[in-house]
C-alpha cells in the first residue's frame, strides 16, 4: 500500500450533464440561481480537468465522491426526482471509470422524496453502477430522518449492503435565528444552523431506538460529529438525566430500554475530518469517536481558494497530532478501504539497483 495514500471520503462534485440540468432548473429558483452564480467561481466543483490538476498537488490524494448540495428531493418533486437521481449516480459512475486511479468509488444519492423509487435507485447503483455507499441529507424537505417511512432506507444499507450512509446537513436562511424573525441573519444559518442540523440528526437516531434496532448501521457525519465531540459531558451527563426536565411526556422509558448510556450511542456513529484544518477540533473528535470511526474528509473543494485550502489544512492538521503510525493509516485511508470493501493497486515497487562490488586495490609485490 502507499504510504502515502490518503483517501478522501467527502469532496464534493457535479457531473456535466448533472450540473446543466441544476442550472436549468435554478432558472426558475432565485435561491438556486444564487448558488449558481458562487458555484460558477469554483471550476473543480464541475471542471474535471481543473480538479485533476488540484489533486495532483497532493501525492497519493484520492478521492471518494459524493454529489454536491443541494439534496436531489430539493431540486424536483417526488415524481421527477428519481429521473434527477439516476443522471446523478450516471455522471458519478462515468467519471469513476474513466479515472479509477483518481476516483476510487463514489457515493449514491437518492430522491428521498420518493422512498420506493430511493430503494430501486439503491439497488440499481450499488449493484450495477458500483456506488460504495449512499449520501442522504439531515432532513428531507423539513421532515425527519427517525420517521418511520425512511426506516427501509437504513435497514437496507446496514443489512443487505452492508455499506455507509453519508450525511450531509441541510438548512437555508428560512430557519430564522429567532421566533420573532422571518430569516436567518449573517449566513448563521450555515455557520451553526448546520452542526446543530447534524447533532439533531444524530440525536433522533439514538433517542428514536435506531441504532439498537440496526447496530450494524454505519453512518458518515460530515464536520467531525458536529456538536456532540465537544458537547461530550453534556451529552453524558445530562442526557443520563433524560425526561427531567420534560412534564408533557415520558422519556424514562426510553433510557430503562438502552442497553447502555445514550453518550455510547452518539459514539456508535462515523466522523469525518472536515473541519477545516483546526487540529484542535480533530483532536476533540478522535478522542470522541475513537480512531476506528474517524475517516479523512476535505469537503472540496468549497474553501477560500477553491479546492486545495482545505485538503492542505487538513493534512497538516491530522499530521500535526503526531499519531501512532496504525492509527494514522486508519484515518488516511484503513477506514475507508474496510468499509467500502475497496480493492486499490498496490504502489509499484521501487526497482533494485544492483550492488556495486567494492574495488579491490591491486598492490605490487615489493623485492625480496
Amino acid at each position: 500500500m502507499n504510504p502515502n495514500l490518503k483517501l478522501d471520503i467527502f469532496p464534493h462534485i457535479f457531473p456535466q450533464a448533472f450540473f446543466e440540468r441544476v442550472k436549468a432548473i435554478a432558472e426558475q429558483s432565485p435561491t438556486l440561481a444564487a448558488q449558481i452564480k458562487r458555484w460558477l467561481h469554483i471550476p473543480v466543483l464541475w471542471d474535471l480537468e481543473a480538479r485533476l490538476r488540484m489533486m495532483e498537488r497532493f501525492p497519493g490524494y484520492k478521492q471518494i465522491l459524493t454529489l454536491s448540495l443541494p439534496a436531489i428531493e430539493f431540486l424536483a418533486p417526488h415524481d421527477q426526482s428519481p429521473e434527477l437521481a439516476r443522471l446523478a449516480n450516471d455522471g458519478m459512475a462515468e467519471i469513476v471509470a474513466r479515472h479509477p486511479d483518481h476516483f476510487p468509488a463514489f457515493v449514491a444519492s437518492l430522491p428521498m422524496n420518493n422512498v420506493p423509487e430511493a430503494l430501486r435507485e439503491m439497488e440499481r447503483a450499488i449493484e450495477k453502477l458500483g456506488a460504495k455507499g449512499i449520501q442522504i441529507f439531515t432532513n428531507v424537505n423539513g421532515r425527519p430522518l427517525d420517521d418511520p417511512e425512511f426506516y427501509p432506507i437504513f435497514e437496507r444499507m446496514a443489512g443487505k449492503y452492508d455499506l455507509p450512509v453519508w450525511v450531509h446537513p441541510t438548512r437555508t436562511a428560512k430557519f430564522a435565528d429567532y421566533v420573532s424573525e422571518s430569516k436567518s441573519k449573517y449566513e448563521i444559518y450555515w455557520l451553526f444552523g448546520w452542526p446543530y442540523e447534524t447533532s439533531v440528526f444524530m440525536a433522533r437516531l439514538v433517542f428514536s431506538g435506531m441504532m439498537e434496532r440496526l447496530p450494524n448501521l454505519k453512518i458518515i457525519t460530515h464536520h467531525l460529529g458536529a456538536m456532540a465531540p465537544f458537547f461530550d459531558a453534556r451529552i453524558g451527563y445530562g442526557m443520563d438525566q433524560l425526561g427531567t426536565r420534560t412534564s408533557d411526556e415520558d422519556y424514562s422509558v426510553i433510557l430503562k430500554r438502552m442497553a447502555k448510556r445514550p453518550v455510547d450511542y452518539f459514539r456508535m456513529f462515523y466522523a469525518d475530518t472536515s473541519v477545516n484544518g483546526s487540529a484542535s477540533a480533530t483532536r476533540c473528535g478522535l478522542d470522541f469517536f475513537g480512531s476506528d470511526h474517524v475517516l479523512f474528509g476535505t469537503d472540496c473543494p468549497f474553501d477560500p481558494e477553491g479546492g486545495p485550502l482545505f485538503v492542505r489544512e487538513i493534512i497538516k492538521a491530522v499530521d500535526s497530532l503526531k499519531l501512532k503510525d496504525d492509527d494514522r493509516r486508519k484515518v488516511y485511508f484503513g477506514n475507508a478501504i474496510r468499509m467500502l470493501r475497496l480493492e486499490l493497486p498496490a504502489a509499484p515497487k521501487r526497482e533494485a539497483r544492483p550492488r556495486s562490488r567494492p574495488s579491490r586495490k591491486k598492490t605490487s609485490k615489493k623485492a625480496k
